[in-house]
């Protein structure tokens, strides 16, 4: 085992968090859910996406919400850019970096942007291409890397596969995501090792959803190989528009709980964060999907 002594973590929440939600949120509310995260710690956010609101109208804020966030030295805004149209559009706004996305299940591919694997590679090379040019960093976020909604389960080779493929345009860091949460440690790690053929272990981050409960151990299993990046989202939001049955992404919260139980260094203040996952929770007229956050809330609460 190779338990990295420090972890990295990107809060998706704002992003990928949101955009699954029905109903509208408030600009103002997803600039103040960015600030309470790197007040927290958060040294990498998610922030928006630039596709068409006709498909994800949540995101259809994203040059006002870009605009109202106060930046701090050191932390990273990402932003997701489905296409050259999506990037141009983005550019504006001078993000950190920029996530193309693309998925290991052939059949998630054709349903999520209509076109195979490859078609979809072949699609973001100029984005990709454009990005550096403009000295704008490149992750490339690999769905469906263990199972697939339509497929089911997702052979290693084909997350290899993939991630030959975006290495092969210049994306210069993947994510590895158990879109749809049906992972197991093992799976997980199969589906690393065959992303490490192709990049290294700075160049490689977990991505996993709590659906069946598992995230909190395929991020062990993951740790297990040396990887020291993850994505997680505040108060466990979000889920996938286009992959039925998948529910929230792991909790920052947890994730922050787990590691720091292992004296593992994440530089973010969980106290800070619970309370930024107990008022997005409640500007979105819910109780936060974090265990732990609900746990210490009531703590407090009981003195």
């Amino acid at each position: 085992m190779n338990i990295p002594s420090r972890v990295r973590l990107v809060d998706v929440g704002p992003r990928d968090g949101l955009q699954n939600e029905k109903q509208p949120v408030p600009a103002a509310v997803k600039i103040e859910l960015v600030h309470r995260l790197q007040a927290a710690g958060l040294k990498e956010i998610e922030v928006t996406s630039y596709v068409s609101p006709k498909w994800v109208p949540q995101m259809a804020d994203n040059h006002e919400v870009m605009k109202g966030v106060q930046r701090q030295a050191g932390v990273r805004y990402a932003v997701l850019t489905p296409n050259l149209k999506g990037f141009e559009s983005a550019l504006l706004d001078k993000p950190d970096e920029i996530v193309v996305f693309g998925a290991a299940s052939e059949a998630f591919s054709q349903r999520n942007i209509n076109c195979s694997i490859a078609e979809s590679i072949e699609r973001f090379a100029p984005v990709v291409e454009a990005a550096k040019a403009a000295g704008i960093r490149v992750r490339g976020a690999m769905s469906c890397t263990v199972g697939c909604p339509y497929e089911g389960e997702i052979a290693p080779e084909r997350v290899g596969y993939l991630a030959g493929l975006m290495k092969g345009i210049g994306v210069e860091r993947v994510d590895v995501a158990d879109t749809i949460g049906v992972g197991t440690p093992r799976k997980v790690q199969a589906a690393i090792e065959a992303t490490l053929k192709h990049y290294p272990l700075d160049g490689v981050s977990g991505h996993f959803h709590d659906t069946y409960g598992q995230a909190l151990s395929n991020t062990l299993a993951a740790m297990a190989l040396g990887v020291w990046n993850f994505q997680s989202s505040v108060a466990g939001l979000g889920g996938c528009p286009y992959a039925k049955g998948a529910t929230g992404n792991v909790a920052t919260e947890d994730v922050v709980f787990l590691l720091q139980g292992m004296g593992i260094e994440t530089g973010i203040d969980l106290d800070a964060l619970v309370d930024a996952g107990a008022w997005i929770s409640e500007q979105l007229g819910r109780p936060t999907g974090s265990r732990v956050g609900r746990a210490l809330l009531a703590k407090r609460a009981n003195g």
